[in-house]
């Protein structure tokens, strides 16, 4: 139905240099998509330079809860550690204007962690990850937009007002019952997303990643005649003679003809 006529088993650095350069079994490909772990981001960034076109740096995962304290720690926890579990490398944060909050949901991801089969794993990104107590939502939200998270999940009375003052974040999650494993699976977006702060400068994987947009333009005479000599002005104040000759020598021909 999507029109994919080939399909190649294959993952990890190894994936990511078939696709950039070709192999027998393995075409090379125009651009590349999807998240990985920091081999494979790099290895992303790596072939970019000059082989292939790739989404955006995407990978290791990561999570922000920004809640107070009508949050739910039991919920806020959980979400913590479902990108926790993903990989050592991932990073889970949790900002709130609520010590109350924060106090609860250090012992529930304590009380979680320890029935989780990926425990170890887990244990290991949260060494990497924060609790954070601020003295308002001004603040939360000046730092969420200087850390531009992956995912943002909002988990605050007035979520909706939050949402408006996100500028930077890669896909949000509103209210309670907008967990991030929904956006992996079920909810509908894509969740190939910037990571590292990218979010700052790239959007997340969406139609519009597949396409590209070409240009057309036609000027006639009397367009030429009006844009012309602000042409000719420019190219010769960047001494490109040149540029400013392609643009006379039809100026001429069109004051010849007139």
């Amino acid at each position: 139905m999507a029109g994919v006529s080939k399909i190649f088993k294959a993952g990890g650095v190894q994936a990511i240099a078939a696709m950039a350069y070709g192999t027998e079994s393995v075409p090379k490909v125009y651009k590349i998509f999807g998240p990985g772990n920091q081999y494979v981001t790099a290895a992303k960034q790596l072939v970019s330079l000059r082989d292939v076109a790739i989404d955006m740096p995407a990978g290791p995962s990561e999570v922000e809860v920004l809640a107070d304290d009508s949050a739910n720690p039991v919920f806020v926890a959980a979400d913590l550690l479902s990108q926790a579990e993903h990989g050592v490398d991932s990073q889970a944060v949790l900002i709130t204007t609520s010590e109350k909050l924060q106090d609860d949901v250090m012992k529930e991801v304590e009380r979680q962690l320890a029935e989780l089969t990926r425990r170890e794993i887990a244990e290991k990104s949260l060494a990497n990850s924060k609790l954070i107590l601020v003295k308002d939502m001004d603040e939360a939200l000046e730092l969420t937009n200087e850390y531009a998270p992956e995912h943002l999940i909002i988990e605050t009375e007035n979520y909706r007002e939050i949402a408006e003052r996100v500028i930077n974040a890669g896909s949000v999650f509103l209210g309670s019952f907008s967990p991030e494993s929904a956006g992996d699976y079920a909810s509908g977006t894509n969740h190939t997303l910037p990571t590292n702060g990218y979010a700052k400068a790239y959007s997340g994987v969406s139609l519009d990643s597949f396409i590209r947009k070409i240009t057309f333009q036609e000027i006639r005479p009397e367009g030429m005649k009006a844009i012309g000599p602000a042409i000719e002005i420019m190219a010769a104040n960047e001494q490109l003679d040149a540029h400013k000759n392609a643009v006379s020598v039809r100026l001429r021909d069109i004051n010849c003809k007139s």
